[in-house]
């Protein structure tokens, strides 16, 4: 309890801290606003190694696609993988629902670093737009796109089908898919007290090149993710 109390006041404060120290920045070239998103990342990591005594491994490094244009597609427990994957790949451009885009301070963060919205479940302007403009950042950036596809933060033992938009974009943009399984339920579940003294495993696994059905695709992907997660958990 402790330790989840002293975790919160330094890891919030922090985060705090950084987002008011970057406002400025919001006027300034986006390059020093993504600057601030790795410190968030890297203060993330800091906080659980010093408080929760943490240890955080990255698994297959050597799979990071290089040198051409993709997207990442990563299972989702916890705020974790939220800050920390900034850190590991070129500050990934946010697939997200349009409401967080409403939170004070951190909405306009997220949209001053080129965040893309979608009204889940809802056949809008904005979502028939949708392709147009991640296609404009696969074209005009080296950041790639990330979206978490089970939807929403799941409880570590749970495997829900993944959503189909992750497989509408592999079809649409035509680029391989990084996939990413992260266990940090086990250490900061979305419900209840963190854990201490446990390990969160980052594993980046082999790309899903692209030209394969969309159906196809995304079972593939669902298959090596929770297949991954089986055997980090």
């Amino acid at each position: 309890m402790i330790r989840n109390i002293i975790f919160s006041i330094f890891f919030f404060t922090g985060i705090i801290i950084i987002s008011l120290v970057f406002i400025p920045s919001f006027f300034l070239p986006q390059k020093i606003v993504l600057f601030g998103g790795k410190l968030m990342g890297n203060w993330t990591g800091f906080c659980l190694k010093i408080f929760l005594s943490t240890k955080i491994v990255i698994k297959g490094s050597e799979n990071i696609i290089e040198n051409k244009k993709f997207f990442i597609a990563a299972s989702h427990q916890s705020m974790f993988e939220t800050f920390y994957l900034q850190t590991i790949f070129n500050s990934p451009v946010f697939i997200l629902k349009k409401e967080l885009l409403l939170i004070p301070i951190f909405g306009w963060y997220l949209k001053k670093i080129g965040s893309v919205s979608i009204k889940r479940n809802k056949i809008t302007k904005d979502n028939l737009n949708f392709f147009d403009d991640i296609s404009k950042i696969i074209n005009n950036s080296n950041r790639p796109p990330i979206i978490f596809p089970q939807g929403t933060r799941v409880l570590p033992d749970e495997r829900p089908q993944l959503k189909k938009g992750a497989a509408r974009i592999y079809e649409e943009l035509k680029i391989p898919c990084q996939p990413v399984a992260i266990n940090s339920g086990y250490v900061w579940p979305k419900k209840g007290l963190k854990k201490s003294h446990r390990t969160i495993t980052v594993s980046i696994l082999k790309p899903i090149e692209a030209g394969i059905s969309k159906d196809e695709f995304i079972k593939i992907l669902e298959d090596n993710i929770y297949s991954e997660l089986n055997l980090i958990n």
